[in-house]
């Protein structure tokens, strides 16, 4: 069987959500994500989730996504890092499964495949779908990310013991106890927990189990995501409540109208800090130039407590 090791240590950590630059005639800015990868590495980020959601990975195309695998590879390469490199991969199970095998080609070592977005989800039916993807790379270590509240403990505990390569699970249902009993019926130390919902939430499962948290955030101050993630491993809950209420107004702007800002603030703060354009793609919508300001101001007044 192979070794997950460093795979499940890596996201028992930051879990960094890339976002994705692009030019002014709306290409892929291949210059500016690697400046962004490189800042993400030099800043000590052990996880990195190329094509996830903070990636905008529904607006991007099959070759794009493919590019920036490839690009977050190679600067892991280059900077001699030890970083893992979890894909982003889903949509219809033959897609999943040929993103899955491209990212072990170019060579990541885990995949996270994306909450499947049918509208129609039975719990044989999540378990059949992870499960053949998985089975198509037993070598990757694999995450489903889970949002739906509906899967329970029992199946995530079936599509483990079928599938030994899936090694933790992204949690990103708004509901701590839920998470708890969830992740208790499945195995607490059978998988490694990761609170998907980011910052705000990770004080909260970090008490109920989790032990890695994904951040968008970290693309801005990867030293505030640290100093929260070193507080929650030193169990410092006052600590990293002071983290918590320095980042609270920000990530609680992300969340606005059902979260139809969480990319498009984290583009606006890079846009104020001069790292890449505020260019956003369908769906998401820049912000109005009142709130730009707000995120100006936020991000270049931090200080940790």
């Amino acid at each position: 069987m192979t070794d997950f090791a460093p795979q499940r240590a890596a996201l028992a950590d930051v879990v960094a959500i890339p976002v994705t630059p692009f030019t002014e005639n709306d290409q892929l800015d291949q210059e500016s994500y690697r400046t962004l990868i490189r800042r993400l590495l030099v800043s000590g980020v052990q996880a990195l989730t190329p094509n996830g959601n903070t990636s905008e990975f529904y607006a991007l195309t099959p070759e794009e996504r493919r590019i920036e695998v490839e690009l977050t590879l190679a600067e892991v390469g280059a900077a001699g890092s030890d970083a893992q490199i979890l894909v982003g991969v889903g949509q219809d199970v033959p897609s999943a499964v040929a993103s899955a095998l491209e990212a072990r080609a170019a060579g990541a070592r885990m995949v996270m495949v994306h909450q499947p977005v049918h509208p129609y989800v039975s719990l044989d039916g999540w378990v059949d779908y992870h499960r053949a993807i998985a089975e198509a790379v037993p070598d990757l270590g694999v995450v489903p990310y889970l949002r739906n509240p509906a899967i329970d403990g029992a199946a995530i505990a079936r599509l483990g013991a079928a599938c030994p390569n899936v090694i933790g699970v992204k949690y990103a249902v708004p509901d701590v106890v839920r998470f708890a009993s969830v992740a208790r019926d499945a195995g607490l130390d059978r998988f490694v927990w990761v609170a998907g919902l980011a910052e705000l939430w990770a004080p909260s499962y970090f008490a109920s189990g989790a032990t890695g948290f994904t951040s968008g955030l970290v693309n801005v101050a990867p030293e505030v995501s640290l100093a929260m993630r070193d507080a929650l491993r030193a169990g410092d809950h006052p600590a990293a409540m002071r983290v918590w209420e320095l980042i609270r107004p920000f990530e609680e702007l992300r969340a606005e109208r059902q979260s139809a800002n969480n990319v498009t603030v984290v583009k606006e703060a890079l846009a104020a800090l001069g790292l890449c354009r505020r260019d956003i793609r369908p769906p998401s919508t820049v912000l109005p130039p009142a709130e730009r300001e707000r995120v100006a101001t936020m991000v270049k007044g931090w200080e940790l407590p």
